[in-house]
Formats: structure tokens, C-alpha cells, sequence
């Protein structure tokens, strides 16, 4: 019976291997990828026909946690800093930070946090793309929303080190959202900004400790 318990059990593992999908890089095991650099970015676009907004922000921080060989392992979270946003206009970001807007006195964080990885797709043995589930937090309010993304893992070499030390992460990633889902109602919205906002992230992070 033990020999029996022990082949089953050895069966199942096996099974979860080959339906595991990951990088085939130098690494192996769990790596935590630390979002620090300030080149990170992430872009908020509105259009109407009146007016094309692009606010952007390169305040990002996070961490990201994962095994190597299995995507699905991945887990952490993204915040962005509602006053870095800008827009280009001084007194439009001064509007966009009021509390007719994003609060960004009583809610000064936008916060993304990984909940599950889905329908993975091998690019390269370093690419992959995925959909990403999370809970997107605005205004206070949050809301579950799966964004496209792509993820790029670069073993530690001399040109990564222009960079940051350490193997690194990139992340790239969208999204739309709805202002009114998160309790944002101005009467311009829908007028010269649009309900619905597109967001991007180009992000880097390292596992250098």
C-alpha cells in the first residue's frame, strides 16, 4: 500500500510539472524581483474628441515574488503615487490631485496586487505573455481587473548591469478602467476626459539583495 501511495503521490507531482509554465533561464527556484528604478513608468491616456490626455507617473514601487520554472507561482504588488502623476499642465495636475478628482490627500496611493496568472503563452525561454488578475485600488475604491502583460526575465550580465545588478524583471503591461467604477464623478468626465482610461506599465525590477 505504501509503494502504491508513494507512486500516486509521485504521479501527481509529476503531472503539476508538465503543466507548469516558465522561464527556461540560469535561475532556478523562488526569486523576488524588487521595483525600484526610476525609469519605471506607468501612463494613464484619456481620449474624446475634445481633448487626448496623457498622465504619467515614475514613482513605482513594488515587489514581485515567483518560481522561475511556474508563472502561476507569481505573487506581489505594484503602488504608484497619486501626486507624481503628470500631465503636462500644472494647474490640471493640481486638479487631477483635488478632491474633486483622486484625493490624493485621503488616498495617496494606486496600488495594483497580484491575485492569479492565466492562459500563458511561451514566447521565448525569457518571454512570456499572460493575463494578469489583480485587485486595482483608486480613490479608495477597489475593483478586480486582469491586465495583458508580458514578462521578459534577463539573466545578470554586463549590459543588465547598466541597468541594476542582479537578474532583472520586465514587466509590461495594460489595462482599461472606468472612473465612475471607482467613485470618480466630475462633470467634465465623459466631456474632456474620458470615463474610460487606458493604463500602461513598463516596469523593471532586480533580485539583487
Amino acid at each position: 500500500m505504501k509503494k502504491i501511495i508513494k507512486t500516486l503521490i509521485l504521479l501527481l507531482v509529476a503531472v503539476s510539472m508538465s503543466f507548469a509554465q516558465g522561464f527556461k533561464v540560469k535561475a532556478t527556484g523562488e526569486q523576488t524581483f524588487n521595483f525600484e528604478d526610476k525609469r519605471n513608468q506607468v501612463k494613464f491616456f484619456s481620449t474624446t474628441p475634445l481633448e487626448d490626455i496623457t498622465g504619467i507617473s515614475n514613482d513605482v514601487k513594488g515587489k514581485v515574488t515567483l518560481n522561475v520554472a511556474d508563472i502561476k507561482s507569481m505573487k506581489g504588488s505594484i503602488t504608484i503615487s497619486v501626486a507624481s502623476i503628470k500631465t503636462a499642465i500644472d494647474l490640471r495636475d493640481e486638479h487631477l490631485r483635488s478632491d474633486n478628482w483622486l484625493d490624493a490627500d485621503n488616498y495617496p496611493e494606486i496600488t495594483f496586487v497580484l491575485k492569479k496568472v492565466g492562459d500563458i503563452k511561451t514566447l521565448e525561454d525569457s518571454r512570456i505573455e499572460t493575463k494578469i488578475t489583480g485587485d486595482f485600488t483608486v480613490h479608495g475604491v477597489t475593483k478586480e481587473t486582469i491586465a495583458d502583460v508580458t514578462l521578459t526575465y534577463l539573466d545578470a550580465s554586463e549590459q543588465t548591469k547598466q541597468y541594476a545588478p542582479g537578474d532583472l524583471l520586465g514587466v509590461q503591461a495594460k489595462f482599461n478602467i472606468a472612473l465612475s467604477e471607482f467613485d470618480i464623478e466630475n462633470m467634465v468626465v465623459g466631456q474632456k476626459v474620458a470615463d474610460e482610461i487606458e493604463i500602461t506599465a513598463t516596469l523593471r525590477g532586480s533580485n539583487a539583495k
